[in-house]
């Protein structure tokens, strides 16, 4: 078997219904990798892992119920500092929106917390995403994990470098 952090979105959510693999772990693996590698790549603009421990235990003891469960369920997931998020800041990358904190999730984090997701955490981006570099006043400068030297560039730069 591959390490957690190697497996495929629809191999990850197959293990953890097999209980194979449990939410807190997968979640774990991924915070492990972030505290790891982010001080290098900057991909990320916020991580909570309190919040996301917390929902990984969640979604642990509603697998132990056998309660149904979202094609998504216990799957670590993150979303670009562009995209609301419900009691958890979404800055845009700019000074001018660091407090901001939606009171609700925009469309597609609703729909991947309805599929049983849990959103750990925001990837950076260029200020209002409106830069072909992917640098923010606020985060600072995401690098591209195969040459430092460079930004992986875009609004989705940090969501690139979260992935590779």
């Amino acid at each position: 078997m591959s390490e957690i952090w190697q497996m495929s979105a629809v191999e990850l959510a197959a293990a953890i219904r097999r209980r194979d693999i449990g939410c807190r772990e997968a979640m774990d693996c991924v915070l492990e990798r972030i505290e790891r590698l982010d001080g290098q790549t900057n991909a990320f603009a916020f991580v909570d892992p309190q919040a996301a421990r917390r929902a990984a235990d969640e979604a642990d003891r509603a697998v132990a119920a056998d309660a149904p469960c979202g094609p998504l369920h216990g799957l670590p997931v993150s979303a670009k500092d562009l995209i609301n998020t419900a009691g958890m800041r979404t800055a845009h990358g700019s000074h001018a929106f660091a407090g901001n904190v939606p009171a609700e999730d925009a469309e597609v984090i609703a729909r991947v917390r309805h599929a049983g997701a849990i959103v750990f955490g925001k990837t950076t981006t260029p200020e209002l995403g409106c830069k072909i570099l992917t640098d923010s006043p606020l985060h600072g400068t995401t690098r591209n994990p195969w040459n430092l030297e460079r930004t992986p560039g875009g609004s989705s730069g940090g969501a690139a470098v979260a992935t590779a």
